[in-house]
């Protein structure tokens, strides 16, 4: 049986940012903002922080910036050579978060400019100082950022658990071979529906 301990357990929200994922963002053209509309990954993202909110679980959000001017996010890999100048820009509409998905209230927002949220974040002293033990991993793009900061975190020593109709790639192919292969013996994989009635038993 799945369960959560709201307690003790952290939602990591990934990278939702309008670049990423909407429909006029910087990467509709991958297919993104098509295969976020098929996974549903915003309303059911929305439902898991209502949930995790509700329970009285810690909220973080993650995103992925460019600053301008020297090129800091570096060009080493393929990945990130494909950000900037424009997209993602600190500051602008395509680097700020996609509708209703925003933090509420005190949840920290973290900014970073490689895939994993742990790699030059303060994330995992912040989740340690809280007594996590279970972080919960939704957002875009499954297959690169979601699967980098949920390896990240089972290295650390943290429960992982992914949300797969709370998560979104640039397709269904990309989505299957991070879920379905790729993070198999590193995460749990479960869905929306399990996280809520999970939050809601544990409710504070």
């Amino acid at each position: 049986m799945f369960t959560l301990d709201s307690r003790s357990t952290a939602v990591l929200v990934v990278d939702m940012q309008n670049d990423n994922l909407h429909e006029d963002g910087a990467f509709a053209g991958t297919g993104a903002a098509a295969h976020a509309v098929q996974q549903g990954v915003v309303p059911n993202v929305m439902r898991v922080l209502d949930a995790a909110r509700a329970a009285g679980a810690a909220v973080f959000h993650n995103r992925i910036v460019v600053y301008p001017g020297r090129d800091v996010g570096g060009d080493n890999a393929p990945i990130f050579r494909m950000l900037g100048p424009e997209s993602l820009k600190v500051g602008s509409w395509g680097a700020s978060a996609v509708g209703g998905t925003g933090p509420v209230g005190d949840e920290i927002v973290i900014d970073r400019i490689r895939m994993s949220a742990f790699n030059g974040t303060p994330l995992d002293i912040m989740l340690r100082n809280l007594g996590t033990k279970t972080v919960v991993v939704v957002g875009v793009w499954t297959n690169m950022a979601v699967e980098h900061t949920a390896r990240d975190a089972a290295d650390h020593g943290y429960r992982v658990v992914v949300v797969s109709d709370a998560t979104s790639s640039i397709n269904a192919e990309w989505q299957e071979a991070a879920l379905g292969f790729a993070l198999t013996n590193i995460v749990e994989i479960v869905d929306t529906d399990a996280v809520e009635t999970s939050f809601a038993t544990t409710a504070r």
